[in-house]
């Protein structure tokens, strides 16, 4: 007997409706891109960078594997940022290669376009986890201090928070994350489990702005991920933490010929509410 068939199933021509040849050529034609930005975040460290709609982003791991905790917003309003649970819902709970990032409402459409992998060839491990995880929060000085009785002040977090106030953000606007390079899942009683990442030197995700983008990153103080932060076995994982590279483009302007950024949801409805007219 097969699994129960997914709830949210896309329709020809929708935003669902990936236009996957588009994509491959942005992410063949590498060398008619040409490079604007690039940088590198230290361990346990946060940075923002903008990334102009219809340009590409990677981001690397230069040393091996790392764990990173991205945040992305519209560049313009702020209110517009990643909504993880219906990313889940209309993608996956870990995305690669052609899934979307979609924002709140009432914006809903999609703030970029997975273009390449390097770990797509991961899948399913035999404890179910899987890599880009939509599952798990960001680490947290408020939990760590639940956890341990101890303040840290470089957990993912904080280092989201230190990175978007040059920006005009706050600690407020710093949200739920996408877990580049995180091998994570569910296990049998239900509860999140991270496991050791895979990534290698050179390892990376790219993706392609459909909106002007604020991105922020930070390197996990967790590292790869393979020592416990908490619990009976936990010890500072500082031997495990390495840096992360990003790196923008703006690729040949004839591989976005034609392509648009994708609107706002069409709902124009007033959610059942009948506004008064002046005579009443």
């Amino acid at each position: 007997m097969g699994s129960p068939a997914a709830a949210y199933q896309p329709k020809a021509g929708s935003l669902l409706d990936v236009d996957t040849v588009f994509y491959d050529e942005l992410a063949r034609h590498t060398d008619s891109r040409e490079l604007v930005e690039e940088f590198v975040l230290p361990i346990r460290s946060g940075r923002a960078w903008e990334v102009p709609a219809g340009h590409l982003c990677r981001v690397l791991t230069p040393e091996g594997a790392q764990a990173g905790d991205f945040n992305v917003w519209n560049r313009h309003d702020p209110r517009e940022r990643l909504w993880t649970s219906r990313t889940r819902q209309l993608q996956s709970t870990h995305v690669t290669r052609y899934d979307r990032l979609w924002s709140t409402l009432p914006f809903l459409r999609p703030l970029l376009t997975i273009t390449n992998d390097t770990l797509e060839w991961y899948g399913v491990d035999a404890d179910g986890g899987r890599i880009h995880d939509l599952l798990g929060a960001r680490c947290d000085p408020y939990v760590n201090r639940m956890l341990s009785d101890e303040d840290f002040d470089f957990h993912c977090h904080s280092n989201l928070t230190r990175a978007v106030l040059p920006y005009g953000l706050t600690e407020f606007d710093v949200h739920d994350v996408l877990n580049i390079f995180n091998c994570a899942g569910i296990n049998d009683e239900g509860k999140y489990f991270m496991k050791g990442s895979p990534a290698r030197p050179g390892d990376f995700f790219e993706f392609f702005a459909e909106q002007d983008l604020l991105c922020a990153l930070s390197t996990c103080p967790a590292g790869d991920l393979s020592i416990p932060f908490w619990g009976p076995d936990a010890r500072d994982p500082i031997e495990v933490c390495r840096p992360l590279a990003v790196e923008v483009y703006r690729p040949a302007a004839e591989l976005t010929e034609g392509w648009r950024r994708p609107e706002k949801a069409a709902y124009r409805g007033l959610h059942g509410v009948t506004l008064p007219t002046w005579q009443s």
